[in-house]
């Protein structure tokens, strides 16, 4: 059996809880439509969703949250909720950070931060350097990402590394690659949910998803309780994870 980058025989067993879920957090714009809000109000209720879902995730013993903040493609937004979003980032890591850090959650954004206003990143890097060492869990934060973005920037580096001398490129493997991802040091995620009924993957992940298990949820981004997590944790526990071999034989 060929396992992905960053798994292990014993993550493939059966009924074993993930280390790392990852959520594209999808329907904050129905949400407020359904009740007649602004959608400035959705993704306001949205970030109350993240603050009850990274409590849940280090209770229920995950090791890794990674959640789709903000993708690459959201610029094509109008601008004035393109800024909100900024807004709420901002509001996120200033109101919740102390929190965070107390409660062992470390935080690492992962994107592109040289479109991020100057304020913004150095939040970020408070944030980043405040929780370094906290080790209940680890909490990434996808803004401005784009997966297919990161992958050409891990082959800019790649090449440079190369043209330099310092790379052999008959050396390069899958595991190099992922050493040049945002993720790096990082597991593969095993489990990805998408709420509010889509079913793709928006440019998130695509490298890191290459053997995750899906799971997609009706519920808006809003909505999603613990007990949804819940759910969408017991049916990854029912699957049967084979990373592209089969079952022992008799098995």
């Amino acid at each position: 059996m060929t396992l992905s980058s960053g798994q292990t025989m014993s993550d493939a067993a059966p009924g074993r809880p993930p280390r790392h879920v990852a959520i594209i957090m999808d329907g904050n714009g129905r949400w407020a439509a359904k009740r007649h809000l602004p959608r400035a109000a959705g993704h306001r209720q949205g970030v109350e969703a993240v603050r009850v879902i990274v409590r849940a995730a280090g209770e229920l013993g995950i090791e890794y949250l990674t959640l789709y903040g903000f993708s690459s493609e959201n610029w094509k937004r109008p601008v004035e909720e393109v800024n909100d979003l900024m807004g709420l980032l901002r509001l996120y890591i200033r109101r919740d950070l102390a929190e965070l850090h107390q409660n062992g959650v470390c935080i690492r954004i992962i994107g592109d931060r040289h479109h991020l206003e100057p304020d913004i990143v150095a939040l970020i890097e408070e944030a980043e350097a405040l929780t370094a060492n906290n080790t209940r869990l680890q909490l990434l934060i996808a803004f401005n990402y784009g997966g297919q973005n990161e992958i050409a920037s891990a082959v800019r580096r790649i090449a440079r590394e190369v043209k330099e001398g310092r790379l052999d490129p008959e050396a390069i493997t899958p595991e190099t690659v992922a050493r040049f991802l945002d993720t790096a040091g990082v597991p593969d995620p095993d489990l990805i949910i998408r709420t509010s009924g889509e079913k793709r993957l928006s440019n998130f992940l695509i490298w890191q998803s290459a053997y995750s298990e899906l799971v997609f949820s009706d519920a808006l981004w809003p909505d999603f309780t613990p007990d949804r997590l819940q759910e969408a944790i017991a049916e990854y526990q029912r699957r049967d994870r084979r990373f592209g071999g089969r079952p022992a034989a008799g098995a």
